[in-house]
């Protein structure tokens, strides 16, 4: 599915840099907390973000690790938080679960944040193609943060 935006979102964190080394709190190897993620140049229609978390890296085709929707406009999510609807991940589970590659390989983690002109009224199984379609006419703007990992040997 294209997506055509109208604003380029700023997604940061200062747990780790673009492109960076994500420390291992934040994985599977770790305590499993999701990061703090900033966000810049929200448009000012927005009503509510959205955030998928996917490794397109994965041995058998991409790999979602967080699915959330329904966050109030916010520019920053805290560490370890969720302030909206979780969805369905690759493992079938509705939280954040972090980055986790097999032995041996650097994984690229991608943090897509989306800014949408609506709240969404979508179920607890909902996953990431889900929340792609139902938002798909809502997105204002958009941008990601992308994080490296690989599980220590």
């Amino acid at each position: 599915m294209e997506i055509v935006l109208n604003a380029l979102l700023t997604i940061t964190s200062p747990a780790f840099d673009s492109n960076g080394v994500i420390p291992r709190e934040y994985t599977c190897d770790g305590e499993n907390f999701s990061p703090e993620l900033r966000i810049g140049n929200l448009p000012n229609e927005t009503k509510s973000l959205a955030i998928i978390m996917d490794d397109p890296d994965a041995p058998y085709g991409t790999y979602v690790h967080w699915v959330v929707w329904n966050i109030p406009k916010t520019e920053v999510i805290e560490k370890n938080t969720i302030l909206g609807a979780v969805g369905k991940n690759s493992k079938h589970e509705t939280r954040y679960y972090g980055p986790c590659p097999p032995p041996g390989n650097t994984h690229h983690y991608h943090f897509k944040v989306y800014a949408l002109d609506t709240e969404l009224d979508l179920g607890f199984n909902t996953d990431k193609e889900d929340l792609l379609w139902e938002m798909d006419k809502h997105i204002l703007g958009a941008g990601e943060l992308v994080g490296l990992y690989r599980k220590p040997e």
